[in-house]
């Protein structure tokens, strides 16, 4: 029974998420590919810590292009956690002003 009430939780959690969209369809399509490309590491709300990834929310364009492009940091960034897991996403590049928009 405990596993589909964690099933039954993270649709709930979802379904909400879905009704507060953001109106901006920029943010729109960052939000989708938040929850398609992001979520195995970080939390499904970008303010929450996931299991292996920081918070996320409020991440400038500088940070994210330098994550997602290359997996390092802007310079003079101090990281929220000392690992370097991540590595370097170049096929979302395109995808990085809509993720921007939706972590703003």
């Amino acid at each position: 029974m405990r596993p589909r009430l964690a099933f039954v939780a993270v649709l709930a959690a979802l379904a909400g998420g879905c009704s507060q969209s953001p109106s901006d369809p920029l943010a729109e399509r960052g939000r989708q590919v938040y929850l398609s490309q992001c979520t195995q590491c970080h939390a499904v709300d970008p303010s929450q810590s996931g299991p292996v990834g920081p918070p996320v929310k409020g991440s400038s364009r500088e940070l994210l292009e330098a994550r997602i492009l290359k997996g390092s940091y802007p310079p003079g960034y101090k990281p929220k956690r000392a690992t370097n897991v991540m590595p370097p996403q170049p096929a979302l590049a395109p995808e990085i002003p809509a993720l921007a928009a939706y972590l703003k």
